[in-house]
C-alpha cells in the first residue's frame, strides 16, 4: 500500500512516499506553504497521481510528550486534510525526526543553506513515515495510526 507522509510546518511542507509493498520511505519534495487552500490542492494532486492510500502527518509532541501551539496546528491540518480526502489520516509522533533528518544529510555530506532546508523537510517526512511503517500492526486496518 503507498503511504504519503508529511512533516507539516508552517513555512515548507515535507512530503515522503512509501514503495508499493508499504516498507520503505522515500524522499519525494519539499511544497513551499504560500496559502492554505494551494497546499492542500497539491497534497491531493501528489495523492492523486502516486496513487496514495494511506497518509501519515507527524505530530510534533514535545519531548515529554505534550501538545504545544504546533502540535495543534499540525493535528487541525490533518483534520482538514481528512475531511479533503477519503483516504485514512494518521498522526504519528514526531519527536527529534528534525534532529535525525539532520544526522542523515550530515552523513550524506549535504551542504548548501536552500537546498538543505528543503532536504531536510524531506528526510524529517522519510522519518516520520518510515517509523510509521515499521510500527504499525500488519493486522490493522490502513490508517488506524501509530
Amino acid at each position: 500500500m503507498r503511504t504519503l507522509g508529511i512533516d507539516f510546518g508552517l513555512k515548507r511542507v515535507g512530503l515522503a512516499l512509501s514503495d508499493p509493498r508499504g516498507a520503505l520511505a522515500f524522499p519525494y519534495r519539499t511544497v513551499a506553504r504560500t496559502t492554505r487552500d494551494a497546499l492542500f490542492a497539491e497534497l491531493l494532486e501528489v495523492i492523486a497521481a502516486e496513487g496514495v492510500q494511506a497518509v501519515v502527518v507527524g505530530l510534533p509532541l514535545t519531548l515529554d510528550g505534550q501538545d504545544s501551539m504546533t502540535t495543534r496546528q499540525a493535528r487541525n491540518f490533518a483534520a482538514s486534510l481528512a475531511r479533503r480526502t477519503p483516504l485514512p489520516v494518521a498522526l504519528a509522533d514526531e519527536r527529534l525526526s528534525s534532529a535525525a533528518a539532520d544526522d542523515d544529510l550530515d552523513a550524506a555530506g549535504l551542504r548548501g543553506r536552500d537546498r538543505r532546508k528543503a532536504a531536510r523537510d524531506q528526510q524529517a517526512a522519510v522519518r516520520i513515515l518510515q517509523t510509521y511503517l515499521d510500527n504499525r500492526d500488519p493486522a490493522a486496518p490502513a490508517g488506524s495510526g501509530a
